[in-house]
């Protein structure tokens, strides 16, 4: 148990993840019979991951989305369609951060495409700025969930499950947590009076923004119907989609300038450095476990606790979720799913299900302080305190635990449509 004591400590006094958890499967293999070679050879084998490349293509088509201009044709069309009715906005902001996150694969991602056309609206049209950005915030969650995800990818790495058959198992749970938080911001928009001003007119009808946004709005359909039919595999239709992202920003939109692609491939590899140095230790660290045998220790010790398997899952759901409040979501994942995986495969869960659960868990990190990373990025758009908008969340966290909760206990959510 060694490896863990040195993680926890490591963790404990502010040392990086990726440090964390190099550090303590150092120091496991310095009294371990196992040469040191192994740490240089498992560093590279870790990130030397086929899947992985689907990561920072998705990352790229969506900073080249936002620069294009493709999420603005996707949030005219969804105010169009349901913006003038009361607490129509609050709907927009949550239908266009689910369609936006059939491209993106990022919770933090989403709200600040999102957010940042939608906060100010709402605002204008009368309601609380605090309450928009919540909205944004909790609607930016359905990045990680609705696929493409970058989490579940990380996952069907870690787990060795096909990537594709966990994107499909995403939509329906997907589905559910967007309906939740729409119902949810509507009823606080009627309670608090808000009515929105916008909708069709003569001069900008439905028909005509779907006409003139087509190819933005047909970009998920390409991007995810491509892999639900079989045409190519996530990592192929990751590609795709930086190819169709620059063919609709250069030669449709003409909205993209080389140095906006310059900025766009500057963020991305930002955003994916980190990651290259999280997935090495973390594989490096998984195998340490194995070899120590501590997912079998602590399957014994939570199975003396309970054998039924949908009691674990609610178990470790609560656990995942105070987690969140201070871990990154693929911190949490590449942590715990080594150590988790072979206790709940035990139980007979089954390995796509128990992904889902780990990702919709970790969605409600992102509006958990002190981390809320969601919450920060609102905050940033809005200039409010993080008190403020933390509170409004509440009650979109309240219907996020309960999409977990059905998650858990009715798996035809992630397991229906998996072929």
């Amino acid at each position: 148990m060694t490896i863990v004591v040195l993680m926890i400590l490591s963790l404990a006094i502010g040392v990086p993840i990726f440090a964390a958890l190099g550090i303590a499967t150092l120091g496991e293999l310095l009294y371990s019979p196992v040469p040191l070679a192994t740490l240089a050879y498992t560093l590279y084998s870790g990130v030397d991951q086929f899947p992985l490349i689907a990561i920072p293509c998705f990352v790229l088509a969506s900073a080249l989305m936002t620069r294009a201009g493709i999420t603005g044709d996707m949030v005219r069309v969804m105010r169009l369609l349901v913006g003038a009715r009361p607490g129509g906005l609050a709907a927009v902001t949550i239908l266009a951060c689910m369609f936006f996150a059939a491209i993106s694969g990022s919770g933090p991602g989403t709200v600040a495409a999102v957010g940042a056309l939608m906060i100010p609206a709402m605002a204008r049209d009368g309601y609380d700025e605090d309450y928009a950005a919540a909205v944004a915030s909790s609607g930016g969650t359905l990045g990680i969930l609705i696929p493409p995800s970058n989490p579940m990818i990380v996952y069907g790495v870690l787990a060795g499950v096909s990537i594709g058959d966990l994107f499909i198992a995403g939509v329906l749970p997907g589905i559910l947590m967007g309906v939740l938080l729409i119902a949810v911001a509507i009823r606080i928009a009627r309670r608090r009076g808000y009515r929105s001003s916008i909708g069709a007119t003569a001069d900008e009808t439905l028909g005509k923004a779907v006409w003139q946004g087509a190819f933005s709005l047909a970009m998920p359909f390409v991007v995810l119907g491509g892999i639900y039919v079989g045409v190519f595999t996530p990592v192929e239709a990751a590609i795709v989609a930086v190819v169709y992202a620059l063919l609709v920003g250069v030669i449709v939109k003409r909205a993209l300038s080389l140095a906006a692609i310059w900025e766009a491939l500057s963020e991305t590899s930002a955003i994916c450095g980190g990651l290259v140095l999280i997935m090495g230790t973390a594989i490096l660290f998984g195998e340490s476990l194995a070899l120590n045998q501590v997912p079998q220790r602590l399957a014994s010790a939570m199975l003396a606790v309970t054998t039924d398997p949908t009691l674990m899952l609610l178990l470790i759901g609560a656990l995942l979720v105070f987690l969140g409040t201070f871990m990154e979501t693929l911190s949490t994942i590449i942590i715990l799913t080594p150590i988790l995986l072979p206790m709940v495969t035990q139980l007979g869960v089954h390995p796509i299900h128990f992904g889902i659960i780990l990702v919709v868990a970790s969605e409600i990190g992102f509006l958990t302080p002190p981390l809320g990373v969601n919450l920060f990025v609102s905050c940033n758009l809005t200039g409010l305190p993080l008190e403020k908008v933390a509170r409004a969340a509440v009650p979109f966290i309240v219907a996020m635990a309960a999409a977990l909760i059905a998650v858990i206990v009715f798996p035809w959510f992630s397991l229906a449509i998996v072929g």
